[in-house]
Protein backbone atom coordinates (compact mmCIF):
# COMPACT_ATOMS: atom_id res chain seq x y z
CA UNK A 1 0.00 0.00 0.00
CA UNK A 2 1.66 3.65 -1.29
CA UNK A 3 2.67 5.51 2.18
CA UNK A 4 2.46 9.52 1.18
CA UNK A 5 3.19 12.22 4.18
CA UNK A 6 3.14 15.63 3.63
CA UNK A 7 4.98 18.72 5.36
CA UNK A 8 4.86 22.39 4.71
CA UNK A 9 8.55 24.22 4.78
CA UNK A 10 7.45 27.90 5.28
CA UNK A 11 4.31 27.36 2.49
CA UNK A 12 2.77 30.16 2.18
CA UNK A 13 -0.82 29.28 2.17
CA UNK A 14 -3.75 31.59 2.21
CA UNK A 15 -5.67 29.94 4.94
CA UNK A 16 -4.47 26.73 7.19
CA UNK A 17 -2.54 28.24 10.09
CA UNK A 18 -4.26 30.12 13.59
CA UNK A 19 -1.46 32.84 13.10
CA UNK A 20 -2.94 34.97 9.82
CA UNK A 21 -1.74 37.84 8.13
CA UNK A 22 -3.64 40.32 5.93
CA UNK A 23 -1.69 39.62 2.62
CA UNK A 24 0.49 37.14 1.16
CA UNK A 25 3.29 40.00 1.39
CA UNK A 26 3.19 40.10 5.21
CA UNK A 27 3.13 36.66 5.52
CA UNK A 28 5.96 35.72 3.08
CA UNK A 29 7.87 38.78 5.40
CA UNK A 30 7.12 36.66 8.65
CA UNK A 31 7.56 33.11 7.54
CA UNK A 32 10.96 34.07 5.49
CA UNK A 33 12.20 36.35 8.08
CA UNK A 34 16.05 35.29 8.95
CA UNK A 35 16.09 34.39 12.53
CA UNK A 36 12.76 32.34 11.51
CA UNK A 37 14.37 30.43 8.76
CA UNK A 38 17.32 29.49 10.16
CA UNK A 39 15.64 27.90 13.53
CA UNK A 40 13.64 26.25 10.49
CA UNK A 41 16.14 24.84 9.38
CA UNK A 42 18.22 23.50 12.40
CA UNK A 43 15.29 21.71 13.18
CA UNK A 44 14.46 20.54 10.02
CA UNK A 45 18.02 18.75 9.90
CA UNK A 46 18.31 17.88 13.55
CA UNK A 47 15.02 17.04 14.84
CA UNK A 48 13.00 15.85 11.39
CA UNK A 49 14.94 14.57 8.62
CA UNK A 50 17.29 12.04 11.20
CA UNK A 51 14.32 9.87 12.05
CA UNK A 52 12.75 9.75 8.47
CA UNK A 53 16.40 8.68 6.95
CA UNK A 54 16.87 5.34 9.59
CA UNK A 55 12.59 4.14 8.83
CA UNK A 56 12.85 0.38 9.03
CA UNK A 57 10.42 0.21 6.12
CA UNK A 58 11.36 2.47 3.62
CA UNK A 59 8.51 1.97 1.18
CA UNK A 60 7.01 5.82 1.93
CA UNK A 61 7.14 9.39 -0.01
CA UNK A 62 7.90 12.51 1.52
CA UNK A 63 6.26 15.15 0.19
CA UNK A 64 8.06 18.62 1.27
CA UNK A 65 5.77 21.33 0.14
CA UNK A 66 7.48 24.86 -0.48
CA UNK A 67 6.42 27.73 -2.09
CA UNK A 68 7.91 29.13 -5.20
CA UNK A 69 8.92 32.45 -3.80
CA UNK A 70 11.09 30.78 -1.52
CA UNK A 71 13.89 32.99 -1.33
CA UNK A 72 16.82 30.90 -3.57
CA UNK A 73 19.59 30.57 -0.76
CA UNK A 74 16.75 28.72 1.49
CA UNK A 75 15.24 26.78 -1.67
CA UNK A 76 19.08 25.96 -2.41
CA UNK A 77 19.66 25.04 1.31
CA UNK A 78 16.40 22.96 1.54
CA UNK A 79 17.98 20.81 -1.03
CA UNK A 80 20.45 20.32 -0.13
CA UNK A 81 19.38 19.20 3.16
CA UNK A 82 17.31 16.67 0.98
CA UNK A 83 19.39 15.08 -1.38
CA UNK A 84 20.70 12.62 0.79
CA UNK A 85 17.07 11.07 2.15
CA UNK A 86 15.69 9.07 -1.20
CA UNK A 87 12.12 9.73 0.39
CA UNK A 88 11.70 12.99 -0.14
CA UNK A 89 10.24 15.15 -3.22
CA UNK A 90 10.54 18.75 -2.81
CA UNK A 91 7.11 20.69 -4.49
CA UNK A 92 7.04 23.95 -4.97
CA UNK A 93 3.60 25.84 -5.21
CA UNK A 94 2.53 29.45 -5.83
CA UNK A 95 0.42 30.76 -3.05
CA UNK A 96 -3.11 29.42 -2.90
CA UNK A 97 -5.98 28.30 -0.80
CA UNK A 98 -4.84 25.52 1.96
CA UNK A 99 -6.97 23.28 1.57
CA UNK A 100 -7.09 22.86 -2.27
CA UNK A 101 -3.23 23.12 -2.42
CA UNK A 102 -2.93 20.28 0.33
CA UNK A 103 -5.70 17.83 -1.51
CA UNK A 104 -3.92 18.37 -5.12
CA UNK A 105 -0.78 17.74 -4.24
CA UNK A 106 -1.46 14.41 -2.27
CA UNK A 107 -4.01 13.38 -4.63
CA UNK A 108 -1.44 13.99 -7.34
CA UNK A 109 1.02 11.93 -6.06
CA UNK A 110 -1.14 8.49 -5.83
CA UNK A 111 0.14 6.47 -8.29
CA UNK A 112 -3.18 4.56 -8.52
CA UNK A 113 -5.78 6.59 -6.84
CA UNK A 114 -8.34 3.18 -7.42
CA UNK A 115 -6.24 1.55 -4.73
CA UNK A 116 -6.06 2.71 -1.21
CA UNK A 117 -3.82 4.27 0.22
CA UNK A 118 -1.69 5.60 3.66
CA UNK A 119 -1.44 9.29 4.45
CA UNK A 120 0.17 11.14 7.30
CA UNK A 121 1.02 14.91 7.83
CA UNK A 122 4.26 15.97 9.07
CA UNK A 123 5.62 19.62 10.51
CA UNK A 124 9.00 20.90 10.04
CA UNK A 125 10.07 21.19 13.54
CA UNK A 126 8.76 17.99 14.66
CA UNK A 127 10.09 13.79 14.51
CA UNK A 128 8.35 10.55 14.11
CA UNK A 129 10.09 7.60 15.46
CA UNK A 130 11.98 5.10 13.16
CA UNK A 131 9.41 2.64 12.97
CA UNK A 132 6.30 5.09 12.21
CA UNK A 133 5.91 3.70 8.49
CA UNK A 134 6.18 0.28 9.48
CA UNK A 135 3.71 0.53 12.22
CA UNK A 136 1.40 2.17 9.95
CA UNK A 137 1.65 -0.55 7.50
CA UNK A 138 0.69 -2.67 10.83
CA UNK A 139 -2.24 -0.67 11.73
CA UNK A 140 -3.65 -1.25 8.38
CA UNK A 141 -3.41 -4.95 9.05
CA UNK A 142 -4.59 -5.15 12.56
CA UNK A 143 -7.36 -3.10 11.48
CA UNK A 144 -8.41 -4.31 7.70
CA UNK A 145 -12.21 -4.85 8.75
CA UNK A 146 -12.88 -1.41 9.95
CA UNK A 147 -11.49 0.01 7.07
CA UNK A 148 -13.08 -2.42 4.50
CA UNK A 149 -16.60 -0.86 5.62
CA UNK A 150 -15.35 2.86 5.96
CA UNK A 151 -14.33 5.12 3.41
CA UNK A 152 -11.77 6.80 5.95
CA UNK A 153 -9.58 5.94 8.84
CA UNK A 154 -7.54 7.82 11.35
CA UNK A 155 -4.56 6.38 12.86
CA UNK A 156 -3.32 8.48 15.66
CA UNK A 157 -0.15 7.23 17.97
CA UNK A 158 -1.00 9.60 20.79
CA UNK A 159 2.30 8.95 23.15
CA UNK A 160 5.12 10.90 22.40
CA UNK A 161 7.22 13.87 24.21
CA UNK A 162 7.17 17.58 23.96
CA UNK A 163 10.46 19.10 24.13
CA UNK A 164 12.19 22.76 24.27
CA UNK A 165 15.41 23.98 24.12
CA UNK A 166 16.65 25.31 27.64
CA UNK A 167 19.97 27.07 27.46
CA UNK A 168 22.11 24.34 26.26
CA UNK A 169 19.78 21.28 27.31
CA UNK A 170 16.67 19.92 26.46
CA UNK A 171 13.90 19.66 28.90
CA UNK A 172 11.08 17.22 27.71
CA UNK A 173 7.74 15.82 28.68
CA UNK A 174 6.56 12.17 28.10
CA UNK A 175 2.81 12.96 27.46
CA UNK A 176 -0.81 11.57 25.99
CA UNK A 177 -2.02 13.73 23.04
CA UNK A 178 -4.92 12.54 21.16
CA UNK A 179 -4.97 13.62 17.18
CA UNK A 180 -1.79 16.30 17.67
CA UNK A 181 -1.33 16.54 14.21
CA UNK A 182 2.48 14.51 14.15
CA UNK A 183 2.37 10.82 14.53
CA UNK A 184 -0.91 11.47 12.93
CA UNK A 185 -1.78 9.17 9.71
CA UNK A 186 -5.02 7.92 7.82
CA UNK A 187 -6.30 5.25 5.58
CA UNK A 188 -8.03 6.41 2.08
CA UNK A 189 -10.04 3.69 0.55
CA UNK A 190 -9.35 3.77 -3.30
CA UNK A 191 -11.45 5.72 -5.41
CA UNK A 192 -11.72 8.48 -2.72
CA UNK A 193 -10.20 12.01 -2.90
CA UNK A 194 -10.67 12.48 1.00
CA UNK A 195 -7.13 13.59 2.36
CA UNK A 196 -5.58 13.99 5.73
CA UNK A 197 -5.58 17.92 5.39
CA UNK A 198 -8.85 17.90 4.83
CA UNK A 199 -10.41 18.50 8.61
CA UNK A 200 -8.31 20.28 11.56
CA UNK A 201 -6.39 17.06 12.63
CA UNK A 202 -7.99 17.57 16.12
CA UNK A 203 -11.21 17.03 15.22
CA UNK A 204 -10.94 13.94 12.86
CA UNK A 205 -12.96 11.89 14.87
CA UNK A 206 -16.13 13.86 14.37
CA UNK A 207 -15.58 12.68 10.40
CA UNK A 208 -14.41 9.28 10.64
CA UNK A 209 -12.94 6.27 13.02
CA UNK A 210 -10.27 6.84 14.80
CA UNK A 211 -7.73 3.93 15.75
CA UNK A 212 -5.52 5.10 18.89
CA UNK A 213 -1.88 3.38 19.76
CA UNK A 214 -0.45 4.69 23.54
CA UNK A 215 2.08 2.61 23.49
CA UNK A 216 5.70 3.54 22.99
CA UNK A 217 6.53 6.85 22.47
CA UNK A 218 5.92 8.01 18.46
CA UNK A 219 6.97 11.27 18.01
CA UNK A 220 8.29 14.22 19.51
CA UNK A 221 7.12 17.71 19.04
CA UNK A 222 9.52 20.60 19.51
CA UNK A 223 8.56 23.99 21.50
CA UNK A 224 9.32 27.61 20.28
CA UNK A 225 8.34 30.72 19.47
CA UNK A 226 6.75 29.94 16.41
CA UNK A 227 4.41 27.32 17.09
CA UNK A 228 1.02 28.03 15.51
CA UNK A 229 -0.79 25.77 18.49
CA UNK A 230 -2.91 26.29 21.86
CA UNK A 231 -1.07 23.64 23.38
CA UNK A 232 2.40 25.25 23.38
CA UNK A 233 1.38 27.42 26.34
CA UNK A 234 0.09 24.67 28.45
CA UNK A 235 3.20 21.90 27.50
CA UNK A 236 6.18 24.45 28.46
CA UNK A 237 4.61 23.86 31.61
CA UNK A 238 5.63 20.31 32.06
CA UNK A 239 9.05 20.08 30.96
CA UNK A 240 11.68 19.18 33.40
CA UNK A 241 15.33 18.53 32.24
CA UNK A 242 16.49 15.86 29.79
CA UNK A 243 17.29 12.62 32.02
CA UNK A 244 19.89 9.99 30.30
CA UNK A 245 17.45 7.69 29.33
CA UNK A 246 15.14 10.08 27.90
CA UNK A 247 18.42 10.80 25.84
CA UNK A 248 18.67 7.41 24.83
CA UNK A 249 15.44 7.11 23.86
CA UNK A 250 15.73 10.17 21.22
CA UNK A 251 18.37 8.58 20.12
CA UNK A 252 17.18 5.15 19.33
CA UNK A 253 13.97 5.20 18.25
CA UNK A 254 13.85 8.68 16.68
CA UNK A 255 17.74 8.58 15.52
CA UNK A 256 18.12 12.59 17.66
CA UNK A 257 21.34 13.59 19.31
CA UNK A 258 20.55 15.61 21.98
CA UNK A 259 24.22 17.01 22.56
CA UNK A 260 23.58 18.60 18.99
CA UNK A 261 21.65 21.03 20.99
CA UNK A 262 24.37 22.30 23.61
CA UNK A 263 26.10 23.52 20.44
CA UNK A 264 23.02 24.41 17.95
CA UNK A 265 21.51 27.67 18.92
CA UNK A 266 18.08 27.31 18.55
CA UNK A 267 15.62 30.32 19.63
CA UNK A 268 13.90 29.35 22.31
Amino acid sequence: MQVIGLCRFSYPAIGGFRLSHKTIEEQRQFLYAPDRMEERFRLFETVTLPGFRAQTDERFELLVLTGTCLPPPYSQRLRDLTAGVKQVRIIEKEPADHKRVMREVLNTARTDPHKPCLQFRHDDDDAVSVDFIEKLRSATRENAGLMQQSESVAIDYNHGYVARRDKNELHVAQVYRSLLGVGLGMYVRGGSKQTIFDRLHNRLARFMPVVSYPDAPMWVRMLHGFNDSDHARKDTRELLPLTPEQAEDLRTRFAIHPKEFETTPVRG
